[in-house]
């Protein structure tokens, strides 16, 4: 079954939420430029609150890997997700301070960009339209000769996760701005991407 991951959670009501749904994996976004961004010691407290069977990942750009380490080796997150300009040199880095799982974000423009995907060195790889955090899809049709399991992301809601796992058939859907109303987290829409996500298995 297609795992679930609500990203971008900033609040103690998101975090009872998510518990309330049973997602597989929240994310907190600790990129600074991020209208998400939470401070790792907001997260640490949010993850507190967290249902121990909900995996907590969290969202980099560029940071400097003993910060990435910190977190991973302090039980503030579980999973690492690498959304900048991170390369092979960076996870190997990485892979020398903690033995927790990497999950790498790749933006998807061309066949080149998933050519590039199938290479990394992460445990995981997440396939994403531009930067993150867009609310936009990218060319799905790109991935139909794909084969390395990966999380969905990019444009994705209540409206599409259905289609979206029927067609792809993805280890994993990521969704943010697609449960949000006026840039906050929204019941209605995380229980209504959560129960559509399911219902189309």
């Amino acid at each position: 079954m297609t795992r679930i991951k609500l990203c971008g959670l900033t609040r103690p009501c998101d975090i009872e939420w998510a518990n309330a749904l049973t997602p597989d994996y929240i994310g907190f976004v600790f990129a600074r430029k991020s209208r998400r961004y939470v401070a790792p010691e907001r997260a640490s407290a949010l993850r507190a609150g967290l249902d121990t069977g909900i995996r907590a990942v969290g969202v980099f750009v560029n940071e400097v890997p003993e910060a990435v380490a910190a977190l991973l080796n302090g039980g503030v997150i579980d999973i690492a997700q690498l959304h900048g300009g991170e390369d092979a040199d960076y996870i190997r880095t990485l892979r020398k301070l903690t033995d927790r799982p990497l999950i790498q974000a790749f933006r998807v423009d061309s066949p080149a960009d998933l050519e590039r995907a199938m290479k990394s060195a992460a445990d995981y790889i997440l396939l994403d339209n531009g930067p993150g955090g867009t609310g936009t899809a990218f060319d799905w049709s790109l991935l139909k000769a794909f084969e390395r399991p990966f999380f969905l992301a990019g444009g994705l809601g209540p409206e599409n996760v259905a289609e979206a796992i029927k067609a792809l058939h993805p280890f994993a859907v990521d969704v943010s701005s697609g449960t949000e109303t006026d840039g906050v987290k929204d019941y209605t829409k995380m229980a209504a991407f959560v129960n559509a996500a399911r219902d189309a298995h």
